[in-house]
């Protein structure tokens, strides 16, 4: 199979030639809606009948499409083979076989579900599903653009709207970099290139000064000047290796231009000559002979919350699982910025460059958001000391949150906004997101909080020149128009271009912004502040468990006394649980208080304890067992032949550890369990995302009820087996 790289430039000039037209067609928005009722399904597929027209279309188009390309070209399958036997025969097998799987996708679980609060993902819009399945016939590779002439066109579109929401630049033309961004199959792979471009980044300074010391064709670039992490002015042949390899992202990838315009060497030659220096080919090992001595090994820093894909990239790419520092979380599970600095500090100390520093937007487990603006101020301090480093945002879970904040760009109906109240993020995360556009890159998955179907990942790049890090050729600066194929800026070999029109057409309907997205995630932060109120107030006091979240009250976490924190309690049960949603909504307290409860964004996290006799247990082995319990009792699992309807409602489960969270940070959740803290036993934890806009809407009216009857049930049913399990022992 050829790269697809070999026919660049003729499929440039072809893409070229059809982009206006595609890009008049396409990019044609929506008119909107004034409710989330056509944008999905339905829990009972109330939008049936419109399903069955949109994939009805979907499938008429495709078929006539093969009926009337080439209309001389012969059919195969004539009516006299469909009369035969073996055809027949055939058909039927297939027809079984059909129905064999469909009996088996009943024991799926039930994503769209209102008792679906499991994890990070819930029903796909109805536009994804349409335009997957309507791209999905046609099979598109977006990976080789001679196989995707279209959806190539439509990543772009998708790339582009993804970094407009993110707040990065996509005009032509201006002094600030344009930005570039695109499709991987998931958050793992984006997370996987973002780290590949910052390791090629951090190196490709050495890696051309070692070019224009040793090649005749780059030598006359010697004196070339530039700017150092604290702003010194300097020569490319001056600097020493630990001023090379602390550069800016937009200096380093502003180097090949300047080659070009300063010096006529194109990025062409450029190329040619660095495949015989740069880290991408020679690796670690080669490189060495090219830095100062007394320089360590590179390192990368993130919260201990991070995603497993961090370290698996860090062992992938050669930088070794170990070199990912991770940085203990404070009590709200964001990154410690007070310990972020002492890593810093220590590996300035002994000269390890720093590749980047991660800044979680959206913990998979807490939902929790780093504390990002802190981060890019530290950044700032520690390039004047001359350690500079790429801030990455990995937004994954928490990017399309930034839709919340954008004002729409077109008129929208008044009653947008109707039914379940849409609510905002509170007033540290929303800080968090204005600073999101000064990351370098930001992963973010359309499969997640865009409700996409799987796979759909994506990376966007604050500078586009920065994708050609892991291309194999120049980072030239990026000035927009159709590349000839997105494929070779990426991990994959192969990747469904239905990811992208599925993720294309659910954006040209429900907009990036407070009138699409952005409504439906404002009213599930709005239900998942009225789930957290209704769990933490389930226990009553003569129950046999207690229910401890891991995201505090409020009054616990600005550290007033007990009796502030029982009043709290007694107005979130009092006056947010029984409520509708108009009452609540109608009182200025409530208000005020809903978005400072449960976690960041939408996943709230829990702990069981039970009582024997009335005595609190203080066995941490037995509060995990209780808890694994319930969580084995609230999911499915494969072979076990389980199915839905046996399962009132859905959660995951974790724990938390003290090689991720440390020991003061498990001690202390252990006490508030009652727990005994004299041990270094791991705390698991259950887990509730709430990706439903409509949970307290339903025609039924409030939802919530039901789930806490279903957990409050399930929770005594394993109380008294894990009870009765001690006593008989």
């Amino acid at each position: 199979m050829k790269h697809p790289q070999t026919s660049k430039h003729f499929f440039a000039r072809k893409l070229q030639q059809q982009q206006s037209e595609i890009l008049a067609k396409l990019k044609v928005k929506g008119t909107g809606s004034d409710s989330l009722a056509g944008w999905f399904l339905g829990p009972k597929a109330e939008n049936t009948a419109l399903l069955h027209q949109l994939i009805q279309r979907a499938m008429d188009n495709h078929c006539n499409d093969r009926k009337n390309l080439y209309p001389d070209d012969p059919v195969y399958v004539t009516e006299e083979m469909k009369q035969t036997p073996e055809y027949k025969e055939t058909v039927q097998v297939l027809s079984d076989k059909l129905d064999v799987l469909l009996q088996e996708l009943k024991g799926s679980v039930p994503f769209w579900s209102y008792r679906w609060q499991s994890h990070m993902n819930w029903d796909t819009t109805l536009p994804s599903m349409a335009g997957y399945f309507g791209t999905m016939l046609y099979n598109p590779n977006n990976v080789a653009a001679e196989a995707s002439p279209v959806t190539t066109v439509l990543e772009m579109i998708v790339g582009d709207e993804l970094c407009k929401m993110l707040g990065y630049n996509i005009l032509d033309n201006t002094s600030t970099p344009k930005a570039w961004g695109h499709i991987t199959c998931d958050g793992s792979i984006a997370n996987n290139e973002a780290m590949w471009a910052a390791r090629n980044l951090k190196y490709y300074p050495i890696s051309l000064a070692a070019a224009i010391e040793n090649d005749p064709i780059l030598q006359k670039a010697s004196g070339m000047k530039i700017k150092l992490a604290n702003g010194t002015i300097t020569t490319i042949a001056d600097a020493n290796s630990w001023d090379l390899l602390n550069l800016s992202v937009d200096e380093v990838l502003s180097l090949p231009d300047r080659l070009q315009s300063e010096f006529d060497i194109s990025p062409d030659v450029l190329t040619a000559v660095m495949n015989n220096y740069s880290i991408q080919n020679i690796g670690f090992d080669g490189i060495k002979q090219y830095i100062d001595s007394g320089i360590q090994s590179p390192s990368m820093m993130a919260a201990s919350t991070c995603h497993y894909s961090w370290p698996k990239s860090a062992a992938v790419l050669g930088i070794g699982a170990n070199n990912l520092i991770k940085v203990y979380v404070d009590e709200n599970a964001r990154l410690h910025i007070g310990r972020l600095r002492e890593e810093l500090q220590k590996a300035l100390d002994k000269r390890s460059p720093v590749l980047m520093v991660v800044a979680v937007i959206g913990s998979t487990e807490e939902s929790a958001v780093d504390p990002l603006k802190d981060i890019l101020e530290v950044r700032e301090e520690f390039r004047q000391k001359g350690l500079n480093f790429v801030v990455h945002a990995d937004g994954a879970w928490g990017g399309y949150f930034t839709s919340i904040l954008r004002k729409p760009e077109r008129q929208v109906s008044k009653n947008v906004l109707l039914y379940t109240p849409a609510l905002t993020m509170n007033a540290y995360v929303t800080e968090q997101y204005e600073h999101i556009q000064e990351c370098d890159s930001i992963t973010i998955d359309p499969h997640k909080a865009g409700y996409i179907p799987y796979p759909a990942g994506g990376l966007c790049y604050k500078n586009g020149a920065m994708r050609n890090l892991v291309a194999f050729t120049a980072p030239v600066v990026y000035h927009g128009g159709v590349d000839p194929t997105v494929g070779i800026y990426g991990l994959e070999g192969s990747k469904p271009g239905a990811a992208a029109a599925a993720t294309y057409l659910s954006h040209q309907v429900i907009p990036l912004d407070q009138s699409g997205y952005g409504q439906i995630l404002g009213k599930c932060l709005f239900n998942s502040k009225r789930l957290y109120s209704a769990f933490i107030t389930m226990a009553e006091p003569d129950d046999p468990f207690i229910i401890v979240p891991f995201q505090r009250l409020p009054a616990e976490k600005n550290g007033e006394d007990p009796q502030k924190v029982k009043e709290q309690y007694d107005f979130i049960k009092n006056e947010i649980v029984p409520k509708t949603n108009e009452e609540i909504m109608a009182n200025p307290q409530a208000v005020a208080l809903l978005p400072e409860l449960g976690s960041d964004q939408i996943i709230i996290t829990y702990t069981f304890n039970f009582k024997e006799n009335g005595v609190l247990n203080k066995d941490v082995d037995k509060l995990n067992e209780l808890n694994l319990n319930i969580f084995q009792a609230l999911s499915l699992s494969p072979g076990e032949h389980d199915h839905p309807s046996t399962t009132p409602m859905y959660v995951t489960q974790s724990q938390f550890d003290i090689d991720s969270y440390g020991k003061p940070f498990v001690d202390d959740y252990k006490v508030r369990l009652g727990l005994s803290a004299d041990n270094d036993e791991p705390v698991n934890i259950l887990i509730s995302t709430t990706m439903n806009p409509w949970l307290t809407d339903t025609a039924d009216g409030n939802f919530i009820p039901e789930l806490v009857k279903a957990l409050r049930q399930t929770v005594l049913e394993q109380i008294e087996k894990l009870v009765g399990t001690m006593e008989m022992a």
